[in-house]
């Protein structure tokens, strides 16, 4: 069911476990948003740059790193974003954003991506 907070809205995953990868995409596709996603914080630099980013949603920890670079860049453009990670204590520029505890339902990432999508988001965690 679309929702119009999101229909149409392209939205960043960065996460690095496939399954995971599929059932946020499968969630919020259902509410017709667009959906891209890397694995890698360095693919993820260059997809942030992207004009039409509404938001994006950040594991912590990749392969490559930790998203520390990715959350000053996604500041500084202005594009709101939040960590969906199994991380309890993060630090730095990723520190006051909005917050998901791995494992959320796809009603929860749903309604957190709503929120940060208009702007009203407080951590979750």
């Amino acid at each position: 069911m679309p929702h119009p907070t999101l229909a149409g809205r392209f939205i960043l995953i960065v996460e690095d476990e496939p399954l995971i990868v599929l059932d946020m995409t499968d969630a919020l596709k259902c509410t017709g948003a667009a959906i891209t996603s890397t694995n890698t914080v360095k693919h993820a630099m260059l997809l942030v740059e992207h004009n039409g980013l509404a938001g994006a949603i950040l594991d912590h920890a990749l392969p490559d790193g930790d998203c520390s670079d990715l959350c000053a860049r996604l500041t500084e453009r202005g594009v709101p974003f939040l960590i969906y990670s199994g991380y309890n204590h993060i630090e730095g520029p990723c520190t006051h954003v909005p917050y998901l505890t791995k494992p959320a339902t796809a009603e929860m990432l749903v309604a957190a991506v709503e929120k940060l999508i208009n702007g009203t988001n407080a951590r979750a965690d």
